[in-house]
């Protein structure tokens, strides 16, 4: 095999399947055969153009698992052919930046973004640096590791860093890609769950996922609703909206944090009062490092937690993007490279 397809976007939207010359691994780098690539929404960052130079074709793609097929020079052994891996959101810390050198990877200035600064996995094959390498568990396929790369470490994280106390009531406002994993997580890490979305037809899948409550924000007040239940230790919010975030704070109990990881284009309306009587806070949480994915991956093979997916074959990647952008898929679009037409 001298060559691999590849979806690149230029510009704003401008798909174009793609073949590229295979190369070698530089220094410093695997290459990995491409199982499974999910879709996710900051997907749009390089679809949509909303990137430094858009003029740049890139392949979009960083929910990404595959097999180290080659290894360049400088790689520590351990990284071997045959190696089931997982690449995600963050492409792997320099280790020599400010941020690197406090330990603080997920802010390492020189990481690349695989699918936005670089090459991702709308592709038969992936380069990447080992210290982006997650190792993907025995037991966990291809199509369900790709999603719990981004989507899954992201609420995972969150709700760790949220340092909610056990038996607690912590909410998850939205049910998409986001927050039906983050039901699922905060429901086998031993909270009591309170699920909150727009009108009543995620009620019972809500439930199904471990949500012991269900909040309609269309006729409940979600802040009023949790004050109810004795108030929220946390409340992560996934929704892309800052507006439909507004008043979560007001149903924190205090010292409560309201964990944000729906990127929106719009402010989060909120009152001082809301954060200054009973110390609550508002914090943003961005994904993980390569060791924490794994951490991830670990406890959702242990509690057998998984996102619910529509696979896709690879030459579909243009549609799947799409379908992901419609809102109607449940709720993790895959690009599956085993599957054909």
């Amino acid at each position: 095999m001298e060559s691999y397809r590849a979806y690149q976007v230029t510009g704003q939207h401008e798909f174009s399947l793609v073949e590229r010359e295979l190369r070698r691994p530089g220094d410093g780098q695997v290459r990995i055969r491409t199982l499974a690539c999910g879709v996710c929404h900051s997907d749009v960052l390089a679809v949509e153009g909303q990137r430094p130079d858009p003029s740049r074709p890139v392949v979009p793609g960083h929910e990404i698992v595959g097999v180290i097929d080659a290894v360049g020079a400088g790689v520590d052994r351990r990284w071997r052919v045959g190696s089931r891996v997982g690449v995600g959101f963050l492409g792997g810390q320099c280790n020599q930046c400010y941020y690197c050198r406090r330990g603080d990877f997920v802010n390492c200035q020189d990481q690349p973004q695989p699918g936005t600064t670089e090459d991702g996995g709308y592709a038969e094959v992936v380069y990447a640096r080992p210290s982006g390498l997650v190792r993907i568990p025995e037991g966990v396929d291809a199509l369900t590791a790709a999603p719990l790369l981004c989507a899954g470490v992201t609420v995972f994280n969150a709700l760790r860093a949220s340092m909610a106390p056990l038996n607690t009531l912590v909410a998850v406002q939205g049910i998409g890609g986001l927050g039906h994993l983050g039901i699922q997580y905060a429901k086998k890490m031993g909270y009591r769950v309170a699920a909150i979305a727009r009108g009543t037809e995620k009620a019972a899948l809500a439930r199904s996922l471990g949500a012991d409550h269900y909040i309609d924000s269309s006729t409940a007040e979600p802040g009023s609703a949790l004050t109810a239940l004795g108030g929220a230790t946390a409340i992560v919010a996934t929704a892309a909206s800052g507006a439909s975030m507004s008043g979560l704070a007001a149903g924190l109990r205090p010292r409560g944090r309201l964990m944000v990881v729906g990127a929106s284009p719009d402010p989060i309306p909120v009152q001082t009062s809301d954060l200054i009587f009973g110390g609550r806070s508002i914090i943003g949480s961005l994904t993980g490092t390569a060791v924490e994915n794994e951490d991830n991956l670990a406890f959702s093979l242990t509690h057998q937690i998984a996102p619910m997916i529509e696979p896709l074959p690879f030459e579909d990647a243009p549609k799947a993007y799409e379908r992901m952008m419609s809102g109607r898929a449940r709720f993790r679009v895959v690009l599956d490279f085993t599957q054909t037409h």
